[in-house]
């Protein structure tokens, strides 16, 4: 097994023309060298390709690769071939010649990676080619969509588990980048006879950059996200096809290169679209969720969703298309009412089952958790997956912070009430306990008598529905999505339920959002900074440090980096030119206005 695994380095470098494995390369590719059946979790732009294509290269037999996309079959297929492979694909794009040669390749053997769709590996005739073929691993791309808990679950990919036993249980190599546990155990059941070797990557894309905003102004929000991006290839995505239509239009206006993408243009017209994207550098794709899947464009530096997304599965393979060479990479995402109230209407008169309705309702609250975090934005998203970070500094609230207040104290009216039910109640029980709402099933089982009824009354039921979505986000509660959405205390939670632990709570996200006070093309703080005096800001940044040590917080908390970069940009002497700084609020203009504007006054008359 070492030879092979090392006869695989020299082939990563001779014919790929990589120095080393990414992190956890190695290990899946020793495992299915060495005959398992394994399931990958690896995030976007990890090198899952590799992890089928290095072993297929290396051993006898043909490697069947299944994805959903023809045009990252042929992407693929050109890379490989580019790289000396024989590789092929069967799809509906090709002349019947290229298909038939194709086909010979793979009967006489000479074929060592063959693509396909699912759809075509369920026809006979392709099973009698296969078995002919010497197959000898399948590799599933996008394997949650074999999953009904997955985001994207296709009927076809249920098929697969079949031609696994049609061709004698052949070896599998399951591979996606989006798989939280119910998915991952569902991907198991359908396509392994016993379990296989899981390999979990983590999710982490450190080198996005990840904001939400609430929506205050549409699509003059999305183009002043995009001012920040001049000349980068980037995708927006919209919630219907219309709105791709006019986006693009509107931003062609401004001088973008815009271009929609939807199911509903014509082929040739999407196709050229697409292409152009893939070909050419400073192309802003609009479009709906059909655009996407299997792209492999590396250079996207940016990802913008004018809509919230279908849940956060979605949300995150959607900016994986960010970054993939590994650069910094940005992402924006606007979400309001409206969008809210459309994806519970999707769900209620979508046609699944009352079970994965139930499913997708608690995957939204998570995704609107996920909107309305108090912390670091990544903490919160990868808490998703099960892990745990530090603060990243690379996500809006790291960077831009927000205006908090102590919610221990609702924090425990809300861990009391979830505790006191027996931890098997959903968020509408909860919140009818902490409200005092006499339901049926509140008397029905007595809670109406307990000491926590009603104790919320001082708030809002949308309120309530926040701050249990905030503790959500900080980790305090658990859901679990598969059986009933209940809620279950953490221990953490238990530490702040006992006065062990504070917790604070974002205070913007407790009634509707405004509309910016200023200006609504905001961008990124990149261009403040060139404009800062890095004299000033050093100083800035000190008296900061001061203040915060005094006071025992952190040094985001009395002002942001971004605030003290745009102060040392606009360098306000004045209480009414101070108010135009971002992120200086009334508060915090009247707890350290005066000592911050004495520095920039400072600064100018040591200048002079």
């Amino acid at each position: 097994m070492a030879d092979r695994v090392e006869d695989a380095e020299r082939l990563l470098r001779t014919a790929f023309g990589f120095a080393a494995f990414r992190p956890g390369q190695e290990d899946i590719i020793r495992a299915v060298l060495a005959g398992e059946d394994v399931l990958a979790v690896m995030p976007t732009g990890s090198g899952k390709s590799l992890c089928y294509q290095l072993p297929a290269i290396l051993r006898e037999g043909l490697t069947v690769v299944v994805s959903p996309l023809i045009a990252l079959m042929r992407d693929q297929v050109a890379q490989l071939r580019g790289h000396g492979i024989d590789a092929g694909s069967l799809n509906s794009s090709n002349d019947p010649g290229e298909n038939r040669r194709v086909a010979e390749r793979a009967r006489s053997r000479r074929l060592r990676l063959l693509y396909a769709a699912p759809e075509r590996l369920a026809r006979a005739e392709m099973v009698d080619l296969l078995r002919q073929s010497r197959v000898t691993l399948i590799a599933i791309d996008e394997a949650h969509c074999v999953s009904q808990w997955g985001h994207d679950f296709r009927p076809e990919y249920l098929e697969l588990g079949k031609l696994r036993d049609r061709l004698d249980g052949v070896q599998m190599l399951a591979l996606t980048a989006t798989a939280d546990a119910a998915t991952s155990m569902d991907i198991i059941d359908k396509l392994f006879d016993a379990r296989p070797r899981v390999f979990i990557h983590g999710f982490d894309r450190p080198n996005l950059r990840l904001a939400m905003r609430a929506k205050a102004g549409g699509r003059r929000q999305v183009l002043g996200f995009l001012r920040g991006h001049r000349g980068e290839s980037g995708i927006v995505y919209c919630r219907s096809r219309k709105q791709t239509e006019t986006l693009a239009a509107f931003l062609r206006g401004e001088g973008f290169r815009a271009v929609p993408y939807h199911a509903g243009m014509d082929k040739a017209d999407r196709d050229a679209n697409q292409d152009m994207f893939l070909r050419e550098d400073g192309v802003v794709v609009i479009a709906t969720i059909a655009f996407g899947m299997g792209i492999d464009k590396p250079d996207v530096r940016f990802v913008c969703h004018a809509n919230l997304p279908k849940n956060v599965e979605s949300y995150y393979q959607e900016i994986g298309r960010a970054g993939r060479d590994g650069l910094p990479a940005d992402t924006l995402t606007l979400y309001g009412l409206d969008d809210i109230r459309l994806r519970r209407q999707q769900i209620e008169d979508g046609k699944a089952s009352e079970d994965q309705k139930r499913v997708e309702r608690q995957r939204l609250n998570s995704l609107i958790a996920l909107c309305e975090a108090p912390r670091c934005r990544r903490q919160t998203l990868l808490s998703y997956f099960g892990e745990t970070t530090p603060p990243c500094g690379n996500c809006d609230l790291c960077l831009d912070g927000v205006e908090v207040f102590d919610g221990t104290v609702e924090a425990q009216k809300l861990l009391s009430a979830i505790v006191r039910t027996g931890e098997r109640f959903g968020t509408e029980h909860v919140l009818n306990v902490v409200c005092g709402e006499e339901t049926e099933a509140i008397k029905r089982y007595r809670h109406h008598a307990l000491p926590t009824f009603g104790v919320g009354r001082d708030r809002s039921r949308s309120e309530w529905r926040s701050i249990l979505r905030q503790i959500y986000a900080a980790g305090l509660v658990s859901l679990d999505i598969v059986h009933y959405g209940r809620w279950t205390v953490t221990e953490r939670g238990w530490n702040v339920l006992r006065d062990n632990e504070r917790i604070e709570i974002r205070k913007d996200v407790l009634q509707p959002a405004k509309p910016a006070r200023r200006r609504s093309d905001e961008t990124t703080a990149s261009a403040d900074l060139a404009r800062a005096d890095p004299e000033l800001l050093a100083a800035l940044k000190r008296l900061r440090t001061e203040l915060a040590k005094a006071r025992g917080v952190p040094a985001y908390v009395v002002f942001p980096d971004r605030t003290l970069i745009e102060m040392a940009a606009l360098q306000p002497t004045t209480r009414d030119r101070m108010r135009d700084v971002h992120g200086v609020g009334e508060t915090k203009l009247e707890r350290y206005g005066e000592e911050f504007l004495a520095a920039i006054r400072n600064h100018e008359a040591g200048e002079r």
